[in-house]
């Protein structure tokens, strides 16, 4: 069996070998392919600069900062919106030492348990969960110490991208025959414009996504709607685990302002139909479409990123895969693959 005038094991055996380099790589892969795809977004303004007289230097040094302000200024207004939420903390505190006084008086009145059985199950729960927590807070030190390197490593390997793009190019042009050239100049082109409109995308399936939050968490009726809406549209970015602590809070405090079960109930259905939204149909449509990759063939690659490399897999792969796509559309011997990774259905 051929694929396009390649055999589909070879093809099967480049995938295997490509998956396992990538998953025992990624250490350095991954802020690699971040720093390339922000390289790829901020090339546009540098040359912009660039032609209208600035250096090279300058201009990278510009549109980082720039960059950079942007996520400062959106963390800040995050954490402007957490302070204002800490005002309400001591009263929410004493709401929940009641709540719970009157859960262990239920308790005691229902299952006949007195308040000292409680509070020794209570200590021996706690007891035994010390060890489990400390795992925990060791796991997010580490993790948060990875992340704090990526940080620094990304913009780096950002500066370098844009700094030594024409030597790069050159080399890549010189792996190809010279008939090539101007196929791999279309192709450069065409992978610039891909990942520029896919971090578009991204931005836009972030905000629908918060605007769906918020509006639902408003008709319920729970405070800090705005905040808790995009804060879980954020952390959508980590699959799975970060909308259930994204659903923490909106869910304690319903309960906890309105000392009804039915409100936690109604955050945890908005969230759950909000997310099963963006991840099958707002990501896959607004993405896969503007990418010109069918939303079957987007679906298995997120599937497949988040397999290989997590959370950032499931955002890379997506334009990993429209690269390949526009590699097929330009190569005879692949066309069978552009056929089932487009979007034509004929």
């Amino acid at each position: 069996m051929k694929a396009g005038g390649y055999p589909f094991i070879k093809i099967l055996q480049y995938i295997v070998f490509v998956s396992f380099i990538l998953y025992f790589g990624r250490t350095l892969f991954i802020p690699l392919s971040f720093a390339l795809l922000i390289s790829f977004i901020l090339y546009p303004v540098c040359s912009w600069l660039e032609r209208h007289g600035f250096s090279r230097s300058f201009s990278i040094f510009t549109v980082l900062s720039l960059l950079i302000l942007l996520i400062t200024g959106i963390v800040f207004l995050l954490i402007h919106q957490l302070l204002s939420f800490s005002i309400e903390l001591p009263v929410m505190k004493q709401k929940l030492l009641v709540a719970f006084s009157d859960l262990s008086i239920l308790i005691t009145q229902k299952f006949n348990i007195t308040k000292e059985s409680q509070q020794l199950w209570v200590k021996e729960f706690t007891n035994n969960s010390t060890n489990g927590l400390f795992s925990f807070f060791k796991s997010f030190i580490y993790s948060s110490s990875i992340l704090l390197v990526l940080l620094v490593l990304i913009p780096v390997f950002s500066a370098l991208f844009l700094f030594y793009r024409s030597m790069l190019v050159n080399v890549l042009f010189n792996l190809f025959p010279i008939e090539r050239k101007a196929s791999v100049q279309r192709i450069l082109h065409l992978t610039v414009t891909a990942y520029y409109n896919f971090i578009k995308r991204m931005a836009l399936v972030y905000l629908i996504v918060g605007i769906l939050n918020t509006i639902g968490l408003l008709i319920i009726g729970v405070p800090h709607a705005i905040l808790f809406g995009f804060i879980a549209s954020i952390l959508t970015f980590i699959p799975y685990v970060g909308i259930i602590f994204a659903s923490i809070f909106p869910i304690a405090i319903s309960w906890l302002t309105y000392n009804s079960i039915w409100h936690p109930i109604a955050v945890i259905a908005l969230y759950t139909f909000v997310q099963y939204l963006e991840a099958n149909i707002i990501f896959p449509m607004a993405v896969s479409n503007r990418l010109n990759i069918n939303t079957l063939a987007t679906i298995i690659m997120i599937i497949l990123g988040g397999i290989i490399w997590g959370a950032a897999g499931m955002i890379l792969f997506v334009p990993f895969i429209a690269i390949v796509k526009l590699i097929a559309d330009n190569t005879e011997e692949l066309k069978n693959i552009s056929v089932l990774l487009g979007t034509k259905n004929k």
